[in-house]
């Protein structure tokens, strides 16, 4: 018997493969699945729970709020209010003077001291006149010597003229007088020129104050040998009363300005420190410049103080407010009680203690006031708390009594 097996014979139980692992795979998928649904379930709960918790104090914070507001307030007035254009500026001085030799010498004297405040013609600094005093003794001894030989020639020609007249000369001897006189009062002319050169050059030697003002620190001392026409200053003087601020506006504001009587000459412009807290004086503009600067889009202008306290100091750095015009007759809050949503502007009005929101229209704001249009004079409005207040609120006002005439009663 042959010993294969045939193809249709059952196989042994060894070679029958197995169903099983399958069957296991399909069990560790359903086990995953489970897993990950608690995992989000899980997660849900703790995202929800913190939801809860975060949202009971702020509940808890509303119903807090549910009471009586307690407010400041303020009161709708009317008034003026300027209209303010900013702008930084800088001090400068009317006249800034440097003051060099003008001779050569050696300095003898120094008069001023630093930083005093010296007065036009006061003496400064005195330089050693004896070459120039000597120079002008000379010009004086020539001077003289011409003027008699003019008078000289003058009183030849008066006699040639009498001989002339008796025809006792040639007219050629007469005529040619008549020259030497203008030789010699061209030379006198000379010498008169030069006498008044060399005064001008002694005067050099004493130097005076050409306007009043301040002088700065000492910058020679006595001994020292200064030369004409060098560039080396002696001494500088600053003019400080008055004192004058050059300050800019931008050409978009130019038109408004130059609408002003005298095309904007004479308007105030108030000079602040630079921290922008304090008004240290008010001048008025006395001139613009002449065209537009290209690269900043400004306008130069100056304004004179009198800076009598002397307060303005030369290069002094100020931030400077231009009053172009005054406005009368505004409706002015605190700029504190105006509320901003987005672009949109309100207030709360207080009417029998309960806040009502009302939406106004800002204009102009000067030193904490802005005039406002949609509240009328004497309407009271809310000045704080405002993050606790609801349109229909109830309030309770800390500060003076309302004023009768906006039939409020008196807070408790």
């Amino acid at each position: 018997m042959d010993p294969q097996v045939s193809a249709n014979s059952t196989p042994p139980d060894h070679l029958v493969p197995e169903s099983e692992p399958p069957v296991k795979r399909k069990t560790n998928y359903w086990i995953w699945a489970v897993v990950i649904i608690v995992i989000g379930l899980l997660a849900y709960w703790t995202v929800v729970g913190n939801h809860a918790r975060n949202a009971q104090p702020a509940a808890t914070a509303r119903r807090a709020f549910t009471g009586a507001v307690t407010v400041t307030s303020a009161t709708a007035k009317k008034g003026d209010i300027g209209v303010y254009l900013n702008a930084i500026g800088t001090v400068t001085a009317l006249y800034t003077v440097s003051i060099t030799a003008q001779v050569t010498g050696v300095i003898t004297r120094v008069y001023y001291k630093e930083g005093q405040f010296v007065q036009k013609g006061n003496s400064l600094i005195e330089i050693d006149p004896r070459l120039y005093e000597a120079q002008v003794i000379q010009a004086e001894g020539a001077l003289e010597r011409d003027q008699n030989v003019l008078a000289q020639s003058q009183m030849d020609l008066a006699r040639y003229k009498d001989a002339w007249a008796r025809n006792a000369i040639p007219r050629q001897t007469y005529e040619d007088q008549e020259k030497i006189v203008k030789q010699n009062e061209g030379l006198v002319k000379n010498d008169e020129g030069t006498l008044r050169y060399n005064q001008v050059q002694l005067a050099y030697c004493h130097i005076t104050s050409p306007i009043t003002g301040r002088v700065g620190l000492r910058l020679v001392d006595p001994g020292n040998l200064v030369t004409a026409n060098a560039t080396t200053t002696l001494v500088a003087i600053t003019e400080t009363q008055p004192i004058t601020v050059v300050a800019t506006i931008s050409e978009d504001n130019l038109a408004e300005v130059m609408t002003q009587p005298q095309h904007g000459v004479n308007l105030p412009l108030e000079a602040w420190d630079r921290a922008n807290q304090h008004k240290i004086a008010t001048g008025k503009v006395i001139s613009y410049d002449n065209q537009i600067d290209t690269t900043t889009g400004t306008l130069k202008l100056r304004a004179v103080y009198e800076n009598k306290n002397g307060v303005l100091y030369p290069n002094e750095f100020v931030n400077t407010r231009l009053l172009v015009k005054m406005l009368h007759d505004q409706i002015l809050l605190p700029s504190s009680a105006i509320q901003h949503n987005g672009s949109e502007a309100f207030v709360y009005v207080i009417q029998n203690l309960q806040a009502s929101i009302r939406d106004v229209k800002t204009g102009v704001s000067n030193e904490g006031l802005t005039a406002v249009e949609g509240v009328n004079e004497g309407e009271v409005v809310a000045d704080s708390s405002f993050e606790k207040l609801q349109n229909g609120s109830k309030v309770t006002i800390t500060n003076a009594a309302l004023p009768s005439t906006t039939n409020q009663e008196a807070a408790p």
